[in-house]
């Protein structure tokens, strides 16, 4: 993490950055975020994470502050902390408490962090978690600030010597890794789970769903098993935190990277 964060629109050192013990942030995981590439200073996509944020934040009755001011502080903090290259995350959430603990009035806060890339192999190695998405949820396609579920499944994948785990859903259906999309290539036709299955809808899905269309590439979005992943000739996971990453095996099939490789390359072209 940077040293500056933006609490509420206020600059401070993330040292003194305090949140409610008393909050439903802190009791229930109460709130919803969004994290953002950062290149060359200025935030990816900007558009497309305001409006998962904004419906997020709609369908969890979380008061959002005006598009140009909360931007006005995220500039702000990328700026304080000498960000070129990196990521920020705009996390919204309840500062107050209500019901089972509490009676008083909602207050919507709004935190934003930056930080670095995290590290990322060029090539992952994906477990297949046992903790199954529920595609029911209440929260399906929620970028919830309850993400322990997802955190389990990645440090049980990487206790077994893996980077990731690759997360099914109640169906038996590919969803998603843990903390990124899923796609693979079969024919060179390039695949990727429907919204259906729980997975989330990713900025950079997006992006990348635009690049195969603008190349000419031939791409879905569908329900499939394990099985048919597993018969794929590639597979890639991707994420505003690590762009596009190739993944070599999963559980003990392997698999190339050749249109993948392209891919990548097209997407750094554009966004460097």
């Amino acid at each position: 993490m940077e040293n500056f964060v933006s609490k509420d629109f206020k600059i401070l050192k993330a040292s003194e950055a305090k949140i409610s013990a008393f909050s439903s942030a802190v009791f229930y995981g109460y709130g919803a975020f969004t994290t953002i590439a950062i290149y060359n200073r200025k935030p990816f996509q900007w558009e497309k994470h305001w409006k998962r944020l904004t419906q997020d934040s709609q369908r969890l009755k979380l008061k959002l502050q005006e598009e140009e001011k909360v931007k006005e502080a995220l500039l702000e903090v990328i700026e304080k902390n000498n960000l070129e290259q990196g990521r920020a995350r705009i996390t919204v959430f309840e500062e107050t408490i209500e019901g089972l603990w509490g009676g008083e009035a909602r207050q919507t806060s709004v935190l934003i962090t930056t930080a670095q890339f995290r590290e990322t192999p060029d090539e992952i190695r994906l477990k297949v978690s046992p903790y199954r998405i529920n595609s029911g949820s209440a929260l399906r396609g929620v970028k919830s600030c309850n993400y322990l579920e997802n955190l389990l499944a990645l440090e049980k994948a990487k206790s077994e010597g893996f980077d990731e785990a690759l997360r099914l859903n109640e169906k038996e259906e590919v969803s998603s890794a843990c903390m990124a999309n899923v796609f693979w290539v079969e024919d060179e036709v390039v695949f990727t789970p429907s919204l259906e299955t729980g997975c989330l809808e990713g900025t950079t899905r997006a992006f990348v769903i635009e690049i195969c269309k603008d190349l000419g590439i031939e791409i879905y979005t569908v329900k499939e098993t394990l099985n048919k992943l597993l018969l794929a000739d590639e597979v890639f996971l991707t994420s505003s935190g690590i762009g596009i990453v190739p993944v070599r095996k999963i559980e003990s099939e392997f698999f190339t990277s050749e249109l993948t490789t392209t891919l990548r390359r097209e997407f750094y072209k554009r966004v460097l």
